[in-house]
C-alpha cells in the first residue's frame, strides 16, 4: 500500500497535480509490481519562502536515511 507524499512550491495548477499524481501512480505500480488501486498520492503546497524551515531542515536534513534522491541545492 505505497503512499507518495509530494512537497512543492505552491501555485501549480489543479491540472499539473493531476498530471503528477497519475505519473507517480504510473511509476510506482510498474516499479513495485502492485495494482494502481493500492497507490495513494498526496500534493502538499509549500511557501517558496517557508520551504527551507518547512521540508529542507525538517523532511531532508533530518532524515538522511530515507531519501534516495538528494537535491542539488543547499538553501542554508
Amino acid at each position: 500500500m505505497p503512499h507518495v507524499i509530494v512537497k512543492l512550491y505552491a501555485g501549480r495548477t489543479k491540472q499539473q497535480k493531476a498530471k503528477l499524481a497519475e505519473q507517480i501512480t504510473r511509476a510506482v505500480t510498474t516499479t513495485l509490481k502492485c495494482g494502481e488501486e493500492a497507490v495513494s498520492v498526496a500534493i502538499e503546497d509549500v511557501e517558496p519562502n517557508a520551504w527551507t524551515e518547512q521540508v529542507y531542515k525538517k523532511d531532508i536534513l533530518r532524515s538522511p536515511e530515507t531519501i534516495y534522491k538528494k537535491p542539488g541545492y543547499n538553501p542554508l
